[in-house]
């Protein structure tokens, strides 16, 4: 009886085992060998992923757990950081986040490179190059050194008082008062409808981005360009995301 009930269960025992068998041998003929992950394991997997863009490494964390294990670890986005920033002409402080993890910085990072809405932390983390446009008054420009080709462009200073400011013996500045002011304005469907900066009661400048993450305020007199500092100490502009 007790060899019966033996023979009985290794018999059930070698069927499901090819039915295990059998059941990996189709999800082989449907999908190629099954996860990649579990055929390659994860070493293997991160360093397929090391060849991927960031867009394609970002599309993996949404395929399986698994797989999100591998694609988000901060050895895989730390040189792709690493690489987005090389160039560029300002660090934002949103990589300082100790908690962020490397895609979260990378994430963050991009959407800031694209951001247009300068804050004063944007204004007062820069030194400012100063230029007159060719529509200035001559006299004007005949007192600019980049326009005589004397010299470098002047700079200009944004401080968090809401003071601006130039160097000594700076012959357009002339020692007098200037404040500035940060104008947004919104449309009925939250959208940004007008944004400039404004220097005294002077031409209002608009504010752009360029590719290398630099700024550029400008109107039809003159225009103001950040100066690259991707080497400053605790890097630039709001610590927070600003959309």
């Amino acid at each position: 009886m007790a060899e019966r009930k033996r023979r009985k269960r290794a018999s059930g025992e070698a069927e499901a085992e090819e039915w295990e068998r059998r059941k990996r041998g189709r999800r082989r003929s449907r999908g190629g060998g099954g996860d990649p992950v579990e055929v390659l394991g994860e070493e293997v997997m991160g360093r397929v992923m090391e060849l991927l863009d960031a867009r394609s490494v970002a599309g993996c964390t949404a395929v399986s757990r698994a797989w999100r294990g591998v694609a988000a670890n901060d050895r895989l986005w730390a040189p792709k950081c690493a690489k987005l920033m090389a160039g560029k002409a300002h660090i934002p402080r949103l990589t300082l986040i100790p908690t962020a993890s490397r895609l979260s910085t990378y994430s963050m990072v991009i959407t800031d490179g694209k951001r247009t809405r300068i804050t004063k932390e944007d204004l007062c983390d820069h030194d400012w190059e100063f230029r007159f446009t060719i529509a200035a008054p001559e006299y004007w420009r005949n007192l600019d050194p980049s326009w005589k080709h004397t010299g470098p462009p002047m700079r200009r200073y944004f401080h968090p008082d809401g003071y601006h400011s130039a160097d000594l013996h700076d012959a357009v500045w002339g020692g007098h008062e200037c404040t500035y002011t940060i104008i947004t304005s919104f449309a009925g469907n939250g959208q940004i409808r007008d944004h400039y900066v404004r220097i005294n009661r002077w031409p209002p400048m608009k504010v752009s981005r360029k590719e290398d993450w630099s700024w550029e305020l400008s109107n039809h007199l003159y225009h103001y360009n950040s100066i690259p500092d991707t080497d400053k100490k605790g890097c630039t502009g709001p610590l927070f995301p600003v959309w």
